[in-house]
């Protein structure tokens, strides 16, 4: 039975999965956290000839599988080595495999790209599914350059309450400054008519940075409003030098199964590791620390 308390993260032996194994298991040991190393086969779909050479030690496409799955142990123990770290081996489409087994977790960690990915896109189809379909908070890493820096989290109209619970959270866990950002868009006549001026913001910011202040009270925090008719850039320059961005997503892209535009720009062009939060969640999250 697996534990709800875990860490998810998916490495297919990959440079870029190799980097989100460390983000995973440096950020498992802060927030006290179990993880397992998940790695998904796709050799028993293209053939049943998954055995050893005979005669040659160590052959075999089984026995790579469990090399790899060995090796992104052995990454993630190399940073965390007082966490408890489990693996699994799965063969088949990996998608499928970590939305399941990451159903119930705190957290699931991806590389950019990898098994799944197409050339010429930043994040791999994999990556971005996951970002739109799972049941827990996705973490997508390409990039890990700023280990000691703030955590930016981007609120919209309604509040975007998980998405600021999960950046106070890994901000109290980690010890980062937070920055509360939102955006509104210059002439935007959805805006005038919701009454999203800069009033209207800075009393949203205002409740947010309150609500941060209570869940997280010995994190410096603070807020301001930005003006961008690109949503993303917006975020994006507000993230230049942090350690992490924190969006939140309805899942309400075009096509059934991926995020919204914003947090798809977001995921492609950040320079720093992104957290999507589901809006729908109702699950567990990061946010019910131990005691």
């Amino acid at each position: 039975m697996p534990a709800p308390d875990r860490i998810v993260v998916g490495y297919d032996g990959s440079a870029e999965a190799a980097l989100a194994v460390r983000w995973a298991a440096r950020h498992a040991a802060l927030l006290e956290r179990e993880l397992e190393v998940i790695h998904c086969s796709l050799w028993p779909l293209l053939t049943h000839d998954l055995g050893p050479v005979q005669g040659i030690a160590g052959s075999g496409l089984q026995h790579q599988a469990q090399a790899i799955l060995d090796e992104g142990k052995a990454a993630a123990a190399a940073v965390a080595p007082r966490v408890r770290i489990r693996g699994s081996l799965l063969y088949g489409l990996p998608a499928a495999h970590l939305r399941r087994i990451a159903e119930d977790a705190r957290m699931l960690v991806l590389g950019s790209r990898g098994i799944g990915g197409f050339m010429g896109l930043l994040v791999g189809s994999v990556s971005l599914e996951l970002a739109a379909t799972a049941s827990c908070p996705v973490a997508v890493i390409r990039f890990d350059n700023n280990k000691e820096g703030r955590i930016v989290v981007g609120i919209d109209s309604s509040g975007s309450e998980s998405a600021l619970a999960l950046a106070c959270a890994l901000a109290r866990a980690t010890g980062a400054d937070l920055t509360i950002i939102h955006v509104i868009r210059p002439n935007d006549g959805a805006a005038t008519k919701t009454g999203n001026t800069q009033g209207a913001a800075r009393r949203l910011l205002m409740t947010a940075l309150d609500s941060a202040r209570t869940q997280a009270p010995d994190v410096t925090a603070s807020h301001y409003v930005a003006q961008d008719p690109s949503v993303p850039r917006a975020l994006l320059n507000a993230a230049r030098g942090a350690a992490l961005i924190v969006v939140g997503s309805k899942g309400q892209g075009i096509l059934r199964g991926t995020i919204g535009s914003n947090a798809h720009a977001v995921l492609h062009h950040a320079t720093t590791p992104v957290l999507i939060s589901q809006q729908r969640e109702t699950g567990r999250t990061l946010v019910e620390q131990t005691t």
